[in-house]
């Protein structure tokens, strides 16, 4: 298993399959990750059992704007083609307590350095009931939320939270965004402590579709194992399979992209 932290707060850009020429950026420390949950597929590998963070175990607002600045000018010198200015990096980014003020600067530093680009947050929808994040999402481009159970069992399987959420409550929070979100789902199927499990199945697809109809998302993503995952024995689903289900997604009338 190799699974990897970033080491800066602004990294890239990369080739992203969903998001093209993506910069990334990192919210949380570059020694460890901080999350809400501790998803068996993740590249940055296991959340601690320890792991316990307050506003102080991240970096200033300030320093974070201006590491992202350097990166954008030393970008827009070298010609650097970017697409998206992506939050991602080594946990959930919308845990940074100063979220929001970090969207508000990102926001002027776009626009003076590199308007054309989208800005995008990946996420794992648990902080939803925080009004601060709520709206610091709903002024960037591409707010990609995870959601990739349909039902308890599997959200707590799969996304193993660290925190006490349920997956009625990140659906509720979710339907806050109704007609913004982009709601990214990752299918997989394979064996935890010698348990079957596949979030391909019927009874799942159809919870999540359900849920899909109560959230009405702007966009579906769809998607399968691409990186090295912490827990063994995952199985990837193939293009092909994958396309299966974004048909019944589409004909909920969502626009649906696979990957």
């Amino acid at each position: 298993m190799s699974t990897f932290l970033w080491q800066s707060i602004a990294f890239g850009p990369i080739f992203s399959r969903r998001l093209g020429q993506s910069l990334g950026i990192n919210l949380l420390p570059n020694d460890t990750k901080i999350c809400s949950f501790n998803c068996i597929y993740c590249e940055c590998g296991w959340t601690l059992e320890n792991s316990y963070w307050d506003k102080d175990s991240f970096l200033p607002a300030e320093q974070i704007l201006k590491a992202i600045e350097h990166k954008l000018i030393d970008c827009r010198e070298k010609n650097s083609v970017i697409d998206s200015i992506t939050f991602s990096g080594n946990g959930e980014p919308t845990l940074h307590p100063s979220f929001g003020e970090i969207i508000d600067g990102l926001l002027l530093l776009r626009k003076r350095y590199y308007p054309s680009a989208v800005i995008t947050c990946l996420s794992n929808s648990t902080q939803l009931h925080r009004q601060d994040v709520l709206e610091a999402l709903k002024k960037i481009d591409n707010p990609i939320l995870k959601l990739d159970a349909g039902n308890e069992a599997l959200f707590q399987l799969i996304n193993k939270p660290t925190i006490s959420v349920s997956q009625q409550e990140v659906v509720q929070n979710l339907k806050k965004l109704s007609g913004i979100a982009i709601i990214q789902t990752l299918f997989l199927k394979g064996k935890i402590d010698n348990l079957y499990f596949d979030n391909s199945s019927e009874d799942n697809i159809g919870a999540w579709l359900s849920n899909l109809e109560e959230i009405n998302p702007k966009q579906v993503m769809i998607y399968s194992l691409d990186r090295e995952t912490p827990q063994t024995e995952l199985i990837r689903f193939t293009r092909e399979e994958l396309e299966q289900i974004a048909i019944r997604v589409r004909n909920k009338g969502f626009q649906t992209s696979v990957f």
